[in-house]
């Protein structure tokens, strides 16, 4: 009875043991630094960003300047005047605040623009991912980019230059 029960064991154990899932990791900051249209896309954003920066810190520069120069003016305007001035800078204020969150807000023109340039990008490394995937039959892939909890990865389960050349990219 005992040899029955053990080897009914060591044939379920077995049969399970050929059930077991495959996984492999990527790096998706690898991977996008092989794809040229990528590098293109971030220059693109990253001058726009740069742009609107400066526009912006140019309207807080100029708000900080009328701000001191009312500070120091202040006692010597008539009421009315302190009043219009008060008004100019309040306005002032909250148009460089609106150009920020119009230029960086949630869904403001960076995250717009991003969302054309570098999505598209990402998805194509998704559909590649998932091909490969797909053809190795793996259960997980893991990101070992961006603040991953990957602690540890060995190499031989990286498979970013599979993905790049599922792309069409040859790595360097």
């Amino acid at each position: 009875m005992k040899s029955v029960l053990a080897a009914l064991l060591l044939i379920f154990g077995t049969s399970f043991a050929s059930y077991a899932q495959k996984y492999a990791y990527i790096d998706s900051d690898y991977i996008l630094e092989n794809v040229p249209e990528y590098k293109d896309a971030k220059e693109k954003l990253d001058k726009l960003a740069e742009r609107w920066t400066k526009e912006i810190e140019d309207r807080y520069t100029d708000l900080k300047n009328k701000k001191e120069a009312f500070a120091r003016e202040e006692v010597l305007l008539p009421a009315e005047e302190k009043k219009k001035r008060s008004e100019d800078i309040a306005r002032l204020e909250t148009e460089a605040m609106e150009m920020q969150k119009l230029r960086f807000g949630v869904s403001g023109d960076y995250f717009q623009k991003r969302q054309e340039l570098i999505k598209p990008i990402q998805d194509n490394v998704f559909e590649a991912l998932q091909k490969v995937a797909s053809k190795k039959t793996y259960a997980f892939v893991f990101d070992k980019a961006n603040q991953s909890n990957l602690i540890f990865a060995d190499s031989k389960f990286d498979i970013s230059n599979e993905v790049l050349k599922e792309m069409g990219y040859t790595t360097k």
